[in-house]
């Protein structure tokens, strides 16, 4: 797999979104997801909830997190791949654990759907720069 100076630089499908709309649209979903996951953190600490529907959350925000570094610190878009699959799978396991724990947190799957549907979208287009790119 190739290294690269910056982002800008990769071979990106035509449907890629231009870089300036991605701040926008983290800050929204930070907003959501701030709100949310607040929620569920503070609802485990008072045992209002089991630790254990919270770990998804937890285990999301690192991965989160984890992915800029990941694929603009170390340009390592094969390792970028694996950690969006990551966000993913934790979101979709959060959503899926706090929909079952109670029918009084169901808002925080319904406002986590544009999270979500970005996170799809995010996880489609890593995985076709990653594909694009390998050599």
């Amino acid at each position: 797999m190739p290294t690269y100076q910056s982002y800008s630089e990769l071979i990106k499908p035509s449907w890629s979104p231009p870089s300036w709309l991605f701040g926008p649209v983290w800050t929204v979903l930070y907003v959501i997801i701030a709100a949310t996951f607040g929620t569920v953190f503070y609802k485990a600490f008072t045992k209002q909830i089991p630790w254990i529907v919270a770990l998804p959350f937890a285990l999301n925000l690192v991965f989160n997190f984890a992915f800029t570094p990941i694929q603009f610190g170390l340009k390592n878009n094969m390792l970028a791949a694996v950690d969006i699959l990551l966000v993913a799978g934790t979101l979709i396991w959060a959503l899926w654990a706090i929909w079952n724990v109670s029918p009084d947190l169901r808002w925080i799957v319904y406002a986590n759907i544009p999270y979500l549907a970005w996170v799809l979208f995010a996880t489609t287009l890593q995985l076709t720069i990653t594909y694009l790119n390998w050599k």
